[in-house]
């Protein structure tokens, strides 16, 4: 799972006087030293190594003796590192281009240069420098696989003609001579499985890397996100039917939807999830190997970050968000599991942990309405029926009421009215709210961190549910389909029936299904809230 920085080396007559390359390579991840000679490069990769060298040719030759020919022959045949590649910084004609590749460099680069180009170029070589590596290593796996089987057939043969002349040996010996040929064998077959593991293991790393990457929010995409809902809403006029909480008393059956007091919405949080992930054989958790001037992870050629399990580099962390609302006595949360415990029935993160990574919790966050604090929360208990979790939330000071269920079988019927609370589409959804300068002030301002995001919104007084309303389509015995919109992030929030009672948790959007959602009813929390329910006297 380890993977350095790529490691190479400029060659320059003035090292100091093009800061600009070694700060743009630098930037971009890669482990970067410039050096004025070759007999310096050489030195500079003879410990620990260099995947790459960039050479300017006309300097190199004006500062040591030896002559571009044999300034690559030098660098290739350092022995350092195998398969060095090596690009060489030339003049701007292409009769020098021609002549730098005749001396056996694997790409020449005109100069005046630009860093983006020889970033590029850069980039190229070291893929084909891995695939020539990796290559070779499997012509050695071959090799070494042939000559175990080489050994193990000739053990074979060896024990074939013992067993011939062994007529008039006794019983022990026979089975001594078994026992080499077996060991033979069983020495050949751990080999194969051990070389298989290991091409298993690097196909999985590099597919961790990829999952985990695509699942990382960077400012530009949560940008885009809150820019494309707020552009939908204001262009198609299809909004959610969003109701802002309002003051007054809770209607009876039939009554509007909008007159959900304030209250209630104040009892509904937003959950930051933070998951980590623990390498199962070390204990250690993954890291980035390292961020550059802009805070942003360094990455390899291929633009993956480069992950680690050694070094202080920032943890690895994926963001997740979702609903909860406070269900009873002492801070107690009603959420969904796949929400406390995201990687619960997720095949994604279930591949990420089946190979050596432990998926665990780093830490959680709850934020009401009207505080801009961050409230820690923890796992407190897991439904073994079906999608809910209690968490218990210090909330200090801070005081809100808990919300009201109807636990009974009929607390839902089909063609109800129904509400419903939650932080569908998470962070996007709220900063689609502000507009476009102060969506980017915030995000700039923090650096695109999910946390700092949310505490800056939270400041601004920002994080607030939607609320959708629709009517309940069926009702199962284990699940109540409704059409009252949402989407990921919404999941674990509250559905209402029309007296204002909580009667179910939504959990799953079904999309292409007539836009119908599911909830699971109320009634499967009581386990999970037994003895801490208010009584009459709370």
């Amino acid at each position: 799972m380890n993977k350095a920085a790529e490691k190479i080396v400029i060659v320059e007559a003035e090292p100091g006087g093009s800061g600009s390359l070694l700060s743009q390579i630098r930037d971009a991840g890669f482990d970067a030293t410039a050096v004025p000679t070759v007999r310096d490069a050489l030195e500079a990769i003879r410990e620990p190594g260099a995947d790459l060298v960039l050479l300017d040719l006309a300097a190199s030759l004006d500062t040591s003796a030896l002559s571009g020919n044999a300034a690559v022959a030098a660098i290739r045949g350092s022995g350092a590192t195998e398969h060095v590649r090596v690009i060489l910084l030339v003049g701007a004609s292409a009769e020098e281009r021609a002549a730098a590749l005749d001396l056996g460099a694997d790409d020449a680069i005109s100069h005046p240069w630009s860093p983006v180009e020889v970033l590029a170029r850069v980039r190229v070589q070291l893929r084909a420098g891995r695939a020539d590596r990796l290559l070779i290593e499997k012509a050695e796996i071959a090799e070494e696989g042939q000559k175990i089987a080489h050994t193990a057939f000739g053990a074979l043969a060896v024990t074939e003609k013992m067993a011939e002349d062994a007529t008039s040996l006794d019983r022990r010996l026979k089975r001594g001579v078994t026992g080499v040929l077996a060991i033979a064998v069983v020495m050949a077959a751990i080999y194969f499985l051990f070389v298989r593991k290991t091409s298993k293991d690097l196909q999985l790393s590099s597919a961790t890397i990829s999952r985990l990457e695509s699942s990382l929010m960077h400012q530009e995409s949560l940008m885009a996100e809150a820019r494309k809902l707020r552009e939908t809403q204001a262009a198609t006029g299809t909004v959610p039917p969003v109701l802002e909480p309002t003051s007054g008393k809770k209607a009876g059956p039939g009554g509007s939807a909008a007159t959900i007091i304030s209250e209630d919405a104040q009892s509904v949080c937003l959950l930051h999830v933070s998951v980590a992930f623990r390498n199962t054989q070390s204990g250690r958790r993954l890291r980035y190997a390292g961020l550059n001037q802009q805070g942003e992870p360094l990455q390899d050629s291929d633009g993956n970050p480069i992950l680690t399990l050694e070094g202080n580099g920032p943890e690895l962390k994926l963001d997740v968000f979702g609903t909860g609302f406070t269900a009873a006595r002492e801070g107690r949360i009603m959420t969904n599991r796949h929400v406390a415990e995201p990687w619960w029935k997720n095949e994604k993160l279930g591949d990420l942990t089946s190979q050596g990574l432990q998926a665990e919790i780093s830490s959680i966050h709850a934020y009401f309405p009207g505080d801009p604090r961050a409230f820690t929360a923890e796992i407190q208990d897991i439904s073994k029926e079906t999608d809910l979790a209690t968490m218990r939330v210090n909330l200090e000071d801070l005081r809100r009421p808990i919300l009201s269920i109807d636990p009974s079988k009929n607390a839902s019927q089909p063609g109800e009215a129904i509400v419903l609370m939650g932080y569908a589409t998470g962070l996007a959804a709220i900063l689609a709210r502000a507009d476009e300068d102060t969506a980017r002030q915030i995000v700039q301002q923090s650096g695109g961190d999910p946390s700092r995001v949310l505490a800056e919104l939270a400041r601004r007084n920002l994080i607030r549910p939607l609320i959708t309303q629709g009517h309940i389509g069926d009702v199962l015995p284990d699940k109540i389909v409704f059409d009252a919109q949402t989407t990921s992030g919404g999941s674990g929030g509250p559905l209402f029936n029309p007296e204002g009672k909580v009667i179910g948790v939504t959990y799953a959007v079904l999309e292409g299904f007539g836009g119908s959602n599911f909830g699971i009813p109320i009634r499967f929390s009581e386990p999970l809230l037994a003895g801490a329910l208010p009584t009459a006297s709370n």
